[in-house]
């Protein structure tokens, strides 16, 4: 995740709907998003699910009724958001943000694809620590 560029859209209005478990994003080059909280939580920036490399990425599933506990700026160029599985550890730059809304349509074809080649289903429980294949190990 590279620092800010000049032509990184900034947010001008972030509103969390509770409800319907989306953050709604607009920002300065006139776009809008709402997104999923389930989308950015499998899509979490954070080594926990990004892992610490290529192929090191963990598939998240179960996801679907996690909603937003808490949202907390991080700088001026992000926040970082606590949800109620417990998972805090991501920090959604707006760069990010902007592409998690603007690619939303390709990010969840890839997220169910990427299920259905792992024999998982959207609502399945997350497999226990080690049995993913995901777990950080060192060399």
């Amino acid at each position: 995740m590279a620092g800010l560029q000049p032509d990184t859209p900034h947010p001008t209005e972030i509103t969390v709907h509770a409800s319907s478990r989306v953050l709604e994003v607009a920002f300065d080059d006139g776009s809008r998003f709402r997104i999923p909280f389930e989308l950015m939580r499998v899509y979490s920036p954070s080594a926990e699910v990004r892992g610490h490399g290529p192929g090191q990425e963990v598939l998240q599933s179960g996801k679907r009724l996690v909603t937003l506990v808490d949202l907390q700026p991080v700088g001026h160029y992000a926040v970082q958001p606590r949800f109620s599985d417990g998972h805090d550890s991501g920090i959604f730059s707006w760069a990010y943000l902007h592409e998690l809304g603007s690619r939303q349509e390709e990010l969840w074809a890839d997220y169910e694809h990427k299920l259905a080649a792992a024999g998982r289903h959207r609502d399945a429980e997350m497999p226990a620590a080690g049995s993913s294949g995901g777990a950080c190990h060192s060399h």
